[in-house]
């Protein structure tokens, strides 16, 4: 099994009912739900949303101890028009903005917003990442 891989990611939340309507409001259905997490099935790995105080209780670690660290999780687009479609959804869903989408130094087009725990997200057009027709992406080779 190859060892350069992420297979799910664990998004602490501090209202697990809030996030979820959040999530929701994007168009993310979950795979799974229980009482106090819930699953979404995404290409090749999962996200997680888990309340904060059992995601420190299941590391036992003092909440307080939970920070967001330096971290953006990103989706990648084939247009410019997707990124701002992309962000007009996160933006009616109740994303804080952080950046709105624009041109980039590197030749894309991109923006960052924060869901309501602070968990960063960029949306993004690389015009040198082509996408899979299901939105995949595998990075070119060097």
């Amino acid at each position: 099994m190859p060892e350069q891989r992420v297979t799910l990611i664990t998004l602490g939340v501090r209202d697990l009912t809030r996030s979820r309507a959040f999530y929701r409001a994007l168009g993310w259905s979950p795979a799974e739900e229980q009482e106090r997490v819930s699953f979404y099935q995404m290409h090749g790995a999962a996200l997680a949303l888990f309340g904060l105080d059992d995601l420190a209780d299941d590391m036992d670690r003092p909440v307080g101890e939970l920070r967001t660290g330096a971290v953006t999780l990103a989706q990648n687009f084939a247009t410019e028009e997707d990124v701002d479609a992309a962000w007009q959804r996160a933006t009616q869903a109740g994303a804080k903005p952080i950046k709105v989408p624009q041109a980039t130094a590197w030749g894309g087009y991109s923006g960052y917003y924060a869901d309501p725990d602070g968990h960063v997200w960029e949306l993004a057009m690389n015009p040198f990442w082509p996408l899979g027709p299901d939105g995949s992406l595998t990075l070119p080779a060097g």
